[in-house]
Formats: C-alpha cells, structure tokens, sequence
C-alpha cells in the first residue's frame, strides 16, 4: 500500500457457498443432503446400521473366520511376534517394573492369606510322598550325626589304645585292626543301656498306671519290690540285646556309632554271648582287656561266642543326581563268559 498499511489477509473462500462449483456438483450435494435426511426421517440408515452389524457378528462366529484365526495363532507370525516382544527391553523393563510395585506385592499377600492357599499348604503338607522325604531327610540327618560320632570314637580307639599299651610297656599295634575299639563298644553300650531304661520305665510307668486302675496302693520301696524290679530290668536288657543279635546282627547302638558283629548269631551262640557279658561285667571289667591288649580285640563275650565286633563301613547311598549315582548307571553290566 501506498500509506505504509500492512496489506490484511484474504478472506477464506468456501466453495459450497460461491458459485465457483459446477452445477452437476451442486445438485449432487444437493441429493446427498436430501436422501440423509430422508433417511433419518424414515429410519433407514439405523436399519442399515442393525444389518451391517448382524452381517460382521455373522462372519466373525463363522467357522471360516474360526478356522482363520486357528491358522494365524497356531502360525509362526504370532511366535515371532511373541519372542520379539520378550527380547524387547522395554518389555523387560516394564515387566521388571510390575513386580517390583506394590499392587504385586498386594497380590501375594492377599493370596497367601486366602482360605485355598491354606487349603493347599495343608494339602501338600499331608501328602504321602512329602511325609516320605521329611521322614527319610530325618533319618538322614540321624545317619550323618552317627557317622560323625562313629568315626571321632574310631580315632579314640587307636589313641586310648596307645596310651594304655604304653602305661604297661605293652608295644604299639603295628597294624590298625578292623576290629571296634574299647570306646566306641563302650559308646554303643551306653546308648543302648538309654534305650533299654527309657523302654523299661515306659513299661513300668504303664503297669503301675493298670495296678493302680485295678484297685493297687501305689506304694512300692519294698525289699521284694526292688528285687523284683531289678530281676524285671536285667531280663528286658538280656531279651534286648538277645534279640537284636540274633535278628539283625547289632543293637541300636551299635548301628548308630557303625560297628557291627560279624555274623548274626543262633539262638545258643547269643546266650553264650549274654554270659560272657555278665561275667565281664561282674570281674570289674577285667573281661573287656583283652579288647586294649588283644590283637583281634575280643573280650570275653567274644571269645565265648566266637564272634567279634568289627567297624560297619556304611557309606551314604548316592543321590540320583550324583556323579557317583551316574557313573554306576553308565558302567557297562558285566558279560557272562561264554560256556566252552
């Protein structure tokens, strides 16, 4: 402009309101405005709308579409898709995030706090193969204390041994015996000796209880009563100690600190065992030198019963999944020789 004015902009030209379009655009503008209203008007287009919707729920329940789908899930297209999105770091990182936030840790509370967690704890709790593997890790746990205990009083055997050989100007054993020392066939004894007063108490415990139900006083201290109790405990340790040497060859004790008699014994060669024992016993000990002194390490119950006492050498069975365990699978069975 001639006087300095900014020039000011154009205003928009809309087309549909000039005459610039060309008449059949017009009157087609004109007939699309009409048939929409005419439509509403007579509810055309929501009938329209009600049948197109009808026609793609049809297709999407049809077995085609069905049969699609199968094909796209079972394809490589979703297994692609599904490992790139686990290798993606930003799904790592918003994985990592959702577990570290505390509407998980709401979760997990509120789970272990449900009556069905409850309910499945208390399920596994009472399974039979849960109770088997508590009961054999016990037992296992029991093995290892022994096998501990075993081999410290083995150490003690050759140590006792030498001090006492030595106090007597005996000469040392120039060759360790497999025969069981003086302290563990004492260890043995004395946890067999727990055994035998635990089981009698708890017998006796029990026939007083039915005495006293039968109309007894309960008073006891008598002379009788001490001889009679005396009598009734030597005779449960003989029938103890009888019958675990005759059925599996060492007591309780015996098994736990790992020695063991040679051999089970009869029914005879067992009570000559119990006499050599109580005679041992009742000599102040003197029955048990020939263990220190001897070189096969008898006493007298040995001796009487011609059977000694040597150590078990238990070892810890391999665990499935154990070097040992797989090198016994994998060794090849032995081939029989072929009959000439």
């Amino acid at each position: 402009m001639e006087n300095g004015s900014s020039p000011r902009p154009a205003a928009a030209v809309d087309p549909t309101q000039n005459g610039n379009l060309p008449l059949s655009a017009r009157l087609l503008g004109v007939g699309v405005r009409g048939a929409r209203t005419v439509t509403k008007a007579t509810g055309i287009d929501r009938a329209v709308e009600v049948a197109a919707e009808e026609a793609i729920v049809a297709a999407v329940e049809s077995k085609a579409v069905e049969r699609a789908m199968v094909r796209v899930l079972e394809g490589p297209v979703i297994e692609e898709a599904v490992e790139g999105a686990l290798e993606s770091e930003a799904v790592k990182r918003a994985l990592l995030e959702a577990m570290d936030s505390e509407l998980v840790d709401e979760v997990w509370r509120r789970l272990l706090a449900s009556e069905e967690a409850q309910q499945l704890v208390e399920r596994i709790a009472e399974a039979p193969e849960v109770r088997a593997a508590i009961s054999a890790q016990g037992m296992g746990l029991l093995e290892d204390i022994g096998r501990t205990i075993g081999n410290l009083a083995r150490r003690l055997d050759d140590r006792f041994e030498r001090i006492v050989r030595r106090i007597f100007l005996r000469r040392r054993r120039a060759v360790a015996s497999d025969h069981a020392g003086l302290v563990t066939r004492a260890l043995a004894m004395a946890i067999d000796g727990v055994f035998v007063n635990l089981s009698f108490t708890a017998f006796v415990a029990l026939v007083t209880l039915v005495g006293n139900a039968f109309g007894g006083n309960g008073e006891g201290g008598s002379s009788l009563a001490i001889v009679v109790g005396s009598t009734a405990w030597l005779s449960f340790g003989a029938v103890y100690l009888l019958g675990f040497w005759c059925l599996a060859g060492q007591t309780p004790g015996m098994r736990f600190v790992g020695i063991r008699l040679e051999e089970r014994l009869s029914l005879g060669r067992g009570l000559k065992r119990l006499v050599g024992l109580g005679l041992a016993i009742l000599a102040f000990g003197l029955g048990f030198l020939g263990i220190v002194f001897g070189e096969r390490r008898r006493a007298w119950d040995d001796r009487l019963s011609d059977c000694g006492v040597v150590y078990d050498e238990r070892r810890p069975e391999p665990a499935p999944w154990s070097d040992a365990e797989m090198r016994a699978q994998a060794a090849p069975a032995p081939q029989a020789e072929p009959v000439v």
